[in-house]
Parts: C-alpha cells; structure tokens; sequence
C-alpha cells in the first residue's frame, strides 16, 4: 500500500484574474447530497463583493471594446478548455447536485455544448438586436446593440454548473463584465471554472466569481452604484426567494440598475435568446445622406 498523503485542494475566489482568500479569513463547508464532507469553500465577504465590481468595471472598457469576433474566438477557446476538465466537472456537479455519473455528464455535456452556442453569438446577435430604420428624410438612421457594463449575476441555485453556464456566457459574449455568487451550497464547479477561465484568453476582471451567502453578497452589489444591472437567478430556491428578490429589485432602483428577475425552472431547456438581450442597450445614429 502507498503511504503518500492525499493533497486536498485549496477552493478560493476569483477576483480581477487572481485568487485571493476572502478578505475576512472565512470558509465554510461544502457537502454532497449526503452530507459529507467535500471542502472548504471562502466565506465572501461585502468587502470582497465591492473589489469584484472595481475589478469588473476595470476590465469593462477593453473587454466591451473588443470585436464581437475576439470574443467568440475566446469564448470558443474556454469551451476546449472545459471539454478537456470534462471528468473533474462531471465528478463535481455529481457531487453537488446527488446525481449518478450518467446524468452528470449529461448536465456537463450540455453545459459545454451551451457556452459553444453562445460563443456562436458573438458576431450575430447584432443582426437581431440592431439594423437600419426607416426614415421620413435625407438620413441614415442606425441601431446597433451594446453591453450594459458591469452585471451582478446570482447563479442558480439548483443548476452549479448548466445554470451557471447559462447565466455568465450570454452575459459576457455581448461585452458586458460580471460578478458572480455561485450557488451557495454547491459552488465549487464555479470556483473550478474560475480556474478554467484564468488560464484561457479570457482578460482578468470579465468575470469574478465569488462564493458563500447570497443574500450576504447580493445585498452590497444590488446597492452598488457602479453595477449597471443584476440578474436574480439565483434568488430562487432560496428560502427567503420572495422577500430577498423584492429587497434587492428595491435596492437597485436606486441607480436605475435594469433587473432580470427569470422564472426558469428547466434550465436544460433551448435557452433561446432571451438572455442574449437582456443586457443590452441600444444605440442609435442618425447620419445624413450624401446629396
């Protein structure tokens, strides 16, 4: 028999390309279905929640400002990426969500072939989205889509990974920066994706990933007067789901902040482009037309 020590892995945030502990020194564990014990995971803090949006906002700029064909390329590349850790998430979701090996890999599967489709996206969704208009006079009249900038996703609770996949991809492939609490009792398929994502082309700060409390980290983004939007999937099946949602809605509305607040129940469901549009603005150019 072989005397060598096991070396458990060391879960931490995801924040501007790196990975810090929480700034207040907390973890707390993460069980399987059963109630066993998985890992430690870092117990994010308010403090945390607020360097996640500074980390964000700071990407925005180049990341919004990239060809929609850049992005895709990146986004394509995450997904190798992910089909390459294929085993360890499918290992982890089954973990988290109590599923046998088969209906994990589905879930995993799914989720892989889902950020691909968004990828997809990257350079059409403005042939949807914007187009010209027509005008009663000498102008060209424009509408084309742009991000909303930096966006607090709550991912879904039930869902660690295929939710989770579906809740960052369309929101980043459209320029828009995130920051992320991942599911509160099963965060680690998000923390190892935060792994995946920095040592892919993706800029550091496109996307933090913070996990712990979600009504803790929620409450300081919704309130946060440089997030431009919050998507509230993660709210459901949260035992507070009903007042947590109207506290955060309020808080919010302080800055205009757009909320999506989705009644998904199937995530593995054809997700359509709801979620590509979500977290769009548009912009229209009025232009005179040469005499």
């Amino acid at each position: 028999m072989s005397d060598r020590l096991s070396v458990f892995k060391t879960y931490k945030l995801y924040v501007g390309g790196k990975f810090p502990r929480s700034e207040s020194g907390r973890v707390y564990e993460v069980t399987d279905a059963k109630g066993t014990w998985l890992a430690n995971a870092p117990l994010a803090s308010r403090k945390d929640a607020r360097d996640a949006v500074v980390a964000a906002r700071k990407a925005f700029g180049g990341w919004s400002g990239a060809t929609a064909y850049n992005r895709g390329q990146i986004l394509y590349r995450i997904a190798e990426m992910l089909e390459g850790r294929r085993e360890q998430f499918v290992a982890e979701v089954a973990d988290s969500e109590g599923l046998s090996k088969a209906k994990a890999t589905a879930q995993v599967d799914a989720a892989i072939d889902r950020w691909v489709w968004y990828a997809g996206w990257s350079d059409k969704v403005a042939q949807i989205a914007g187009g010209a208009n027509p005008v009663a006079g000498p102008y060209f009249n424009l509408s084309s889509p742009e991000p909303t900038g930096v966006v607090a996703v709550l991912a879904p609770q039930e869902s660690s990974f295929l939710g989770l996949v579906s809740v960052i991809a369309p929101a980043i492939v459209t320029g828009n920066t995130v920051v992320v609490a991942a599911s509160q009792d099963s965060p680690l398929p998000a923390l190892s994706l935060a792994e995946v994502l920095a040592t892919s082309d993706l800029p550091g700060g496109v996307v933090n990933i913070l996990s712990g409390r979600t009504a803790e980290i929620a409450a300081p983004l919704a309130a946060h007067q440089d997030v431009n939007a919050l998507d509230l999937a993660g709210a459901a099946g949260l035992s507070d789901e009903g007042s947590l949602a109207k506290e955060l809605e309020t808080a919010a509305a302080d800055n205009l902040k757009r909320v999506l607040r989705p009644a998904v129940t199937d995530w593995a469901a054809d997700p359509g482009t709801a979620r590509l549009l979500s977290f769009l603005e548009t912009k229209t150019v009025w232009h005179p037309m040469g005499v």
